[in-house]
């Protein structure tokens, strides 16, 4: 199979190479979720960039904060991964931690995924 992206944090496989990943869902995964971890202005050159979701980790867990956060969501995907939709978009807070879950589908490849991610 062809490798298409090194798998974020970078580690070495079994033959001694960075490991990669090697499904296109796979690479959309990955890049979804750069997306929402990076803050708007720490990507050089393309300062809008990201979600920052840091900035929603000591947040209340009310209505108006989870419509921000999708709204802020939405709109990066329309700018930087419009072939995305939104299927399900869970946020909660546990033991101190933001946890996310996002049901999404990706119209070329007709997959639907889940991305998890927890600050």
């Amino acid at each position: 199979m062809a490798k298409l992206s090194p798998i974020f944090p970078l580690y070495f496989d079994d033959q001694g190479t960075y490991a990669s990943n090697v499904l296109a869902k796979d690479v959309v995964k990955q890049n979804f979720k750069n997306l929402l971890l990076t803050s708007p202005g720490e990507r050089i050159m393309i300062p809008d960039f990201g979600i920052g979701l840091k900035n929603f980790l000591f947040e209340q867990n009310v209505d108006r904060t989870v419509n921000i956060l999708l709204d802020r969501v939405q709109q990066q995907l329309k700018i930087y991964m419009p072939f995305i939709e939104i299927q399900e978009f869970s946020p909660s807070y546990e033991e101190n931690q933001l946890i996310i879950l996002i049901q999404y589908y990706i119209i070329p490849l007709s997959v639907t995924d889940i991305l998890s991610v927890r600050l």
